[in-house]
């Protein structure tokens, strides 16, 4: 016979009860889950965590990377020290058909496992960071690691950056998403991951920082550019473990020999623009040419390998990333003859293996090309001025910070990365004369670098690093408001009218029976009728009232299309079809675009930081922030339980802006303590528990329902 159970306490007991008896592990569990919910939320130090643990993925993904590369040459080639010297020793027909080979294999892994893999790979980051807040496929790490180490390993002329940059941002958008991090994170964890894959390739962490934040984020924040420099510092550290703490070049210490030598710094400026334009429009030209080439798609890299080997035969050189021979520039070791063919060949073998689909960066062979450009300016130096000329060596150096800037449009970058690379200070002011001589020709001819030009050929602008970038960065999906009002097409002109007076707002959308969108109605397009007598006695159908000129947008476009569209029509509404069927799904209003700009502005300006700050207090009941200006905790009546923030709509129509969430913030005995949730996104659907602490001026906050 079992013994009778104890009768259960009334909940308010219970609760007592366990309050007097907690027990060591409910308290302990407690203990845990409050100190991490105080570190997760304690930014500065969730943001240095993650950077730490990029920076130690980064760090070995590099390394790997680099023996990846090397195991793929000794398959190729059969050698373990891939240079000029060994390569010439081999067969011809080696020459020829190992980039070749390398161009077959190259093509299956992009064309299934990771389309991103091809080409330079900076591009597809920059989009990445720019249009889809840093999000990128953790596939891309693997594929973009084969494909790259398959195309340098074979011969193909790139270079190591553009794939470790790629390769970065991957694994630190992965973690971003795996810790659930915000947006704006985790767009601040694939900068960290770019960073660090840069620094540990090139043992340059303050130049891959700059490189970050000047080319792939396009803007500057202290939130950003903490977590940044310390993932490029682990990286580093954990390079230089493996390789040691030289620089990549070893050059001798050239320096200024005299003041007249500005002379041919400057022309080498405006020649190391030239050929920066050079690359970028031959690169461009040869991916459009295999791309229009009627020839089967998974043969056309082999097909630019077979090329580049053709050239490999008579100039080895311009295989793979040419360390070996900008060294040997840099120790003035070519003659002037071999200089300027080399520097021929390198352009064309370039184009070829990223232009017909193969995967590597342009940053090695940019500075391949400075350093035979600069030769032959230092060259032509020393015979117009004697001994007041500098060793050619020195303007092979400044020529590579030249070209690089000039293509990447980065001077500052450029002239962090070249002083890095080689340890070389002395030459530093014509190295800044170059580098900005060079980007001011770039600019003036090509208005894009080589990694916007890329995105702008397909139609994408980044328009970086201004506050309207936000109208770019969104798409109308996010804003777009459903169940547009829709009348029939044969609906009598009385019934119109009547639907229209009904109507909260000034437009009304005439659809065919299949939901396509016919035209609009908006209030004005009805005065003519009201105003003339009789006009309704005609059997006038809202199909002869609707106008079919208005413009329409697509939920993918952005804000930035969607705001062209609305100055050219002049409407406040916009309707919002699919693409193929011109079906109706929603509609724009204009209001609505700029409440959600104005949101955004709100988040990246100040609203990070402040509702990380009043997650620390703890106690962000009512504080005043400015005068007239108020941060206070909201409790939202039932009407808005079950709703998203986006329709709740709390910008548009009573103007404040969600600062953070305390979710969960009435806890029933025996439940999970409450949730802080800073800067929710607008899909968040508010919950019955929920507290939320919104920002805005007094009269609107006292304008809030139930406040």
């Amino acid at each position: 016979m079992s013994e009778p159970k104890p009768a259960s306490l009334p909940n308010d007991q219970a609760s007592a009860a366990r309050a007097i008896r907690p027990g060591a592990g409910r308290w302990l569990r407690r203990y845990v889950r409050t100190s991490l919910e105080r570190v997760v939320f304690y930014q500065p130090l969730f943001l240095m965590g993650a950077a730490l643990l990029i920076g130690v993925l980064c760090g070995g993904a590099a390394v790997g990377f680099h023996h990846l590369i090397h195991a793929f040459q000794r398959l190729f080639w059969g050698l373990d020290d891939f240079t000029v010297e060994g390569i010439r020793a081999l067969s011809w027909w080696t020459l020829a058909l190992a980039p070749a080979l390398g161009g077959l294999l190259v093509a299956p892994v992009i064309r299934f496992l990771a389309p991103e893999a091809k080409g330079h790979g900076v591009p597809e980051v920059m989009l990445a960071v720019a249009r889809h807040n840093g999000l990128m496929r953790g596939r891309v790490v693997i594929g973009k690691a084969l494909a790259s180490a398959l195309t340098l390993a074979s011969g193909g002329s790139a270079g190591r950056e553009g794939p470790i940059i790629q390769i970065g941002a991957a694994l630190g958008s992965k973690v971003g998403q795996l810790l659930r991090a915000s947006g704006q994170h985790v767009r601040t964890f694939a900068g960290c991951g770019a960073a660090a894959g840069l620094a540990a390739t090139f043992n340059a962490p303050i130049a891959a920082t700059l490189f970050t934040v000047e080319v792939i984020i396009g803007e500057y924040s202290v939130l950003q550019f903490t977590p940044i420099v310390i993932s490029a510092v682990i990286a580093t550290v954990i390079s230089r473990s493996y390789w040691g703490n030289e620089p990549v070049f070893r050059v001798p210490d050239y320096e200024l020999v005299s003041a007249w030598e500005f002379g041919p710094y400057l022309l080498l400026g405006l020649i190391s623009g030239g050929m920066a334009i050079a690359l970028i429009r031959l690169l461009f030209h040869a991916e459009d040419r295999f791309e229009a080439w009627r020839f089967p798609a998974w043969l056309k890299p082999a097909a630019g390998g077979l090329a580049v080997g053709v050239i490999g035969i008579g100039l080895p050189h311009v295989f793979s990333d040419g360390y070996d021979t900008v060294d040997a520039v840099l120790q003035g070791g070519l003659a002037g003859w071999l200089v300027l063919l080399l520097l021929l060949a390198k352009l064309l073998a370039t184009s070829l293996t990223l232009g017909s689909g193969g995967s590597g960066g342009v940053f090695m062979p940019s500075l391949f090309l400075g350093a035979l450009t600069g030769s032959t300016i230092g060259q032509f130096s020393g015979w117009l001025l004697g001994d007041l000329a500098g060793n050619p060596g020195g303007y092979a150096l400044v020529g590579m910070g030249g070209i690089v800037a000039g293509a990447m449009h980065a001077p500052i970058t450029a002239m962090i990365m070249m002083f890095e690379l080689t340890g070389n200070y002395a030459i530093v002011l014509p190295l800044m004369i170059v580098c900005i001589v060079s980007t001011m020709v770039t600019h003036l001819v090509q208005r894009e670098s080589i990694y916007t030009g890329k995105l702008a050929r397909q139609g994408i602008d980044l328009f970086r690093g201004r506050t309207l970038d936000i109208f770019r960065e969104i798409r109308v999906a996010d804003c777009q408001r459903k169940d547009p009002p829709t009348i029939p097409g044969s609906t009598p002109a009385t019934r119109v009218i009547a639907s229209m007076l009904e109507l909260e707002g000034s437009t009304l959308y005439v659809i065919d029976e299949q939901g396509g969108l016919h035209g609009t109605i908006r209030l004005h397009d009805l005065k003519h009728l009201l105003t003339r007598p009789g006009a309704l006695e005609h059997g006038l159908l809202a199909l002869d009232l609707a106008d079919t000129g208005a413009p329409v947008c697509h939920p993918e476009e952005s804000l930035s299309d969607a705001l062209v569209k609305f100055e050219r029509s002049g409407m406040t509404e916009l309707p919002v079809v699919t693409p193929g069927d011109g079906r109706l799904v929603a509609c724009l209003p204009y209001a609505e675009l700029i409440a959600h700009y104005n949101e955004e502005v709100f988040r990246r300006d100040s609203g990070e930081t402040l509702a990380h700050r009043l997650a620390a207090t703890r106690k962000p009941d009512n504080v005043a922030i400015a005068p007239g200006v108020s941060v206070r905790t909201w409790r939202p009546p039932p009407v808005f339980w079950g709703k998203s923030l986006a329709e709740a709509e709390l910008p548009l129509r009573y103007h404040v802006q969600v600062v953070l969430i305390r979710r969960n913030a009435e806890p029933v005995p025996g439940s999970d303590e409450a949730e802080i949730i800073a800067l929710p996104d607008r899909d968040y659907l508010i919950g019955s528990r929920d507290l939320i602490v919104v920002c805005g001026r007094d009269a609107d906050l006292s304008g809030l329902p139930g406040a």
